[in-house]
């Protein structure tokens, strides 16, 4: 019988929101993958350091890069110790392609170190200013991903949502309840410090990007040879006397036995019209010709006495909701949607989604 007494990790799991079956009870859930899974997620992660150290260097104005990562599978509690007392949490969960949970921890002095570099700043805070600017830091880690995995795999449907920082004690981080892969990265920032970060998937994502990964890199299968079961051809066949008894006789002289067919799902030619040779080199002359690219936050329609009546101060409302895709035109035609990203004090637009030709066919003939 229990004296009612809750024990620390029934503490941490209830401040976490997580059930105390996923610290390790009997309704915990299975472990994600085998070390396959945890190879094809390092070999894929390694591909995309260069990258992000490049990515970070950009956006901070100094030579930063990124070592690693190690990748294993964790617990809650494996990974807890691991962490200093005081960790900045970035939820970037998966919602198209890949959907499950995503999330960067960084110790909380790395997590200044980063702000610093990005604001201009020293001995920051880490206030709402300070998250914002770490939330689109991850956002380009992020963006960098969903590049490299669209590449390894070929969804094309991977997408995630904005990232959502939070600086608290690891006791209540933000993890996943049953096992997960975790990526442990050594961050260099250029000031002589040794700095870590871990990314983090949940089980269900992990297993699903490792198994897209493996089954991409997987050898093709040998082509089936086509004929008869039996490997006999036409003329291994006895002489057919005729359409009526000459046949029974072949079928007889077979064992009585048809040949299993070899059945092939039809193929069909592509309705899209591919360039010539000739085309393509007429497109070459062209390359280098400017084109207007706009990026387009929204419209509205107002009466002309609306305008007239305008001012300083006035608010306009457009036609598109808060965090939806903006759109990308080339010459007042739609290609492409995008989100809305701040480099050194600019604004930017990353490219979420391009428009297929049959979209924008559509929009031309409405």
């Amino acid at each position: 019988m229990s004296d009612g007494a809750l024990s620390q990790d029934e503490i941490d799991a209830l401040l976490a929101g997580v059930d105390s079956s996923a610290m390790g009870g009997p309704a915990a859930a299975t472990a994600p993958g085998g070390p396959g899974d945890e190879k094809a997620i390092q070999d894929y992660l390694s591909a995309t350091v260069d990258a992000q150290s490049s990515n970070l260097s950009m956006m901070t104005g100094r030579e930063v890069s990124f070592q690693g990562p190690s990748v294993s599978s964790l617990s809650r509690d494996e990974l807890l110790q691991r962490l200093p007392d005081t960790v900045t949490t970035v939820k970037a969960d998966f919602n198209a392609g890949f959907p499950g949970e995503h999330s960067f921890i960084f110790p909380e002095e790395t997590a200044k170190a980063v702000a610093a570099l990005m604001n201009k700043e020293e001995n920051i805070e880490l206030d709402e200013m300070a998250m914002s600017v770490l939330g689109e830091v991850v956002s380009q880690l992020v963006g960098s991903q969903i590049t490299a995995l669209t590449d390894k795999t070929g969804n094309k449907s991977i997408a995630s949502v904005s990232p959502e920082a939070a600086n608290v004690p690891k006791a209540v981080a933000a993890l996943p309840g049953d096992r997960f892969i975790c990526a442990a990265y050594q961050l260099n920032l250029g000031d002589g410090k040794e700095h870590q970060l871990w990314e983090v998937y949940g089980s269900s994502v992990s297993a699903d990007i490792a198994q897209a990964l493996n089954a991409r890199n997987a050898p093709p299968a040998a082509p089936q040879q086509a004929g008869f079961g039996g490997g006999m051809d036409m003329r291994g066949m006895p002489a057919m006397g005729g359409m009526g008894g000459g046949m029974g006789m072949g079928m007889q002289g077979m064992g009585g036995m048809m040949p299993s067919a070899n059945v092939q799902s039809v193929q069909f030619p592509s309705l899209m019209p591919q360039p010539t040779a000739q085309e393509a080199g007429n497109i070459g002359l062209i390359m280098d010709v400017f084109m207007e690219m706009t990026v387009e936050l929204g419209r509205t329609r107002k009466l002309i006495k609306e305008i007239l009546g305008m001012g300083e101060g006035t608010i306009i409302e457009l036609d598109k909701l808060a965090g939806e895709p903006v759109d990308i035109l080339v010459n007042h035609k739609l290609i492409a949607k995008g989100e809305v990203v701040v480099i050194d004090e600019n604004f930017g637009v990353r490219v979420t989604e391009i428009v297929s030709p049959m979209e924008r066919m559509g929009e031309g003939m409405g």
